[in-house]
Formats: C-alpha cells, sequence, structure tokens
C-alpha cells in the first residue's frame, strides 16, 4: 500500500494515483464518475485489494488532480488513462469505470484494447444527450458552484430510502461533489455532451459486464442492454440500486466483479 502520487501528463496536467494491494497480483484500474473521486470505490477496496494490485486514479478536473479550464473530450480521458499506464510501465489492466469512468472504458475498448484484459462498465451509456442539458449544467456549475448539484446528484444516485437510511454511506459521495472544482467538473460535462459512442459500440472485443442499476434513472437498463449486446462478449447484471450502485449495493457490486475477473479465458 502507498500514499496517493502524481504524474504530469504530456499536456501538463497533473493526475493523482495510488496503488493498493500485493505485488505481482492482476492490476485492476478504477475510474471515478462525473463529481466523485477514487475514494468513491471504498466500499470495494477491502475486498478487491486481497486479489488485485488495485490501481485507483482521481480523473482529470477530479479530487487532487489538475482542474484545467476548459472542455475536455472523451478521448483527452482515454488518453489520460493510457499516459499513466505507459508512465507506470503496465502493459495490461482489468479496468471497471462506473459511468464517466464506464464511458473512459468504453474508449479504452475500441482505441486502446491491447491495454485491457477485462472491462466492467457500470451504471453508464454510449450515450448521453441531449446536449443542451449538458450545456445548462456547465454554465450553472460555472455561475453557482457544486452545491446545487450536489443535492441534485444524490436525488439521482441513490433510492430516497438509501438517503434517508445510510448517511454514513451518503455523506462521503455528498463531501466529494461539494469539493469538486466546478471547471474540472464543467470540463467533464463538455466530455459527456460531445460524447457518442454507440457507432463503435460494437467494435468492442474485451470480455464486459455490464452493471446496471434496477433504479437508476441516469442510465437505465437499456442504455446497459446496448453496451453488452454489443460487446462481442458482453454480459449483463442488473443489481437493486440507483446510479451508484457500488455504494447502494456495496457487497454485491464487489462480489460480481470480482468473480467475472476471476474468470478464465475461454
Amino acid at each position: 500500500m502507498m500514499a496517493k502520487q502524481f504524474l504530469a501528463l504530456g499536456d501538463g496536467c497533473r493526475l493523482a494515483y495510488r496503488f493498493d494491494g500485493p505485488d505481482g497480483a492482476p492490476v485492476l484500474m478504477l475510474s471515478n464518475s462525473l463529481g466523485t473521486d477514487m475514494d468513491m470505490w471504498a466500499p470495494q477496496m477491502e475486498a478487491w485489494m486481497q486479489r488485485f494490485r488495485v490501481l485507483r486514479y482521481d480523473s482529470r478536473g477530479h479530487g487532487d488532480s489538475d482542474s484545467p479550464p476548459g472542455a475536455y473530450s472523451m478521448d483527452r480521458l482515454g488518453r489520460d488513462v493510457v499516459e499513466l499506464l505507459d508512465a507506470l510501465g503496465i502493459e495490461r489492466v482489468h479496468f471497471c469505470g462506473l459511468s464517466k469512468g464506464g464511458m473512459v472504458g468504453q474508449w479504452l475498448a475500441v482505441h486502446a484494447p491491447e491495454r485491457l484484459d477485462r472491462l466492467v462498465l457500470a451504471n453508464t451509456s454510449a450515450y448521453m444527450g441531449p446536449p443542451s442539458g449538458w450545456q445548462a449544467r456547465i454554465e450553472g456549475v460555472l455561475k453557482d458552484g457544486m452545491v446545487p448539484l450536489a443535492e441534485a446528484s444524490i436525488a439521482r444516485w441513490f433510492t430516497p430510502g438509501f438517503v434517508t437510511g445510510s448517511p454514513d454511506r451518503v455523506e462521503p459521495i455528498r463531501a466529494m461533489l461539494l469539493a469538486n472544482d466546478p471547471a474540472g467538473y464543467a470540463g467533464c460535462c463538455a466530455a459527456i455532451r460531445d460524447m457518442d459512442q454507440r457507432p463503435t459500440a460494437g467494435l468492442n472485443r474485451t470480455p464486459t459486464l455490464v452493471i446496471a442499476g434496477s433504479e437508476d434513472p441516469s442510465t437505465g437498463i437499456g442504455e446497459a442492454e446496448f453496451l453488452a449486446n454489443q460487446a462481442s462478449d458482453g454480459r449483463l447484471h442488473a443489481l437493486p440500486a440507483a446510479h451508484l450502485s457500488n455504494v447502494e449495493a456495496a457487497d454485491d457490486f464487489a462480489r460480481i466483479v470480482q468473480a467475472f475477473l476471476s474468470q478464465q479465458e475461454g
């Protein structure tokens, strides 16, 4: 286990990352959702670091990574992963991303498949329109900051019963949202605004587990079915949760991902 470290990418943006788990174990790379940071994966860490060398990073615009001003692209967010792996001398990883992190995973499956062993796409979509909605969110966060967005996000990300019944799980996520740099959040919103990975989804040849939340209002079962069906080796698992299924259904999420990643090829 080591503390958070930093790497300057080719464009000067500094990414924060850390490793947990035994040296020599298969590497599992985790990618956070919009508005959170690497600590969103805390509910899974105890289980996963027993079997994997877990590599977490704060996406550009989030956590302790830099937040360059202006619009980002999904291509840029994907190349951030490739640059990080190159710098660390890691050829291949299992990759698990949720929401925006899953969008990055989709990009990697098409543009850098040689870096992937197995892929988990959780609570994500190949397209999240309309662009006008994202543009309004960008303008809102740059004007009013993260507070209004944080409350709206909590309402979408968790079922009402979970919000009232599990404040110990919800409050760390709210704190991540409130701590987010509005410029970084807006930059990643632009990447989602401009993204349409539906035309390339059928190029995914990586063994892929798609996880959906049965109560997810943002990326529902239909979006998950599309990703699973388009992949040449895809499967779908629905959990009783809203958008942050790894938090709301933490133990089941950890178990099904670990079982999938532990399967032998062929």
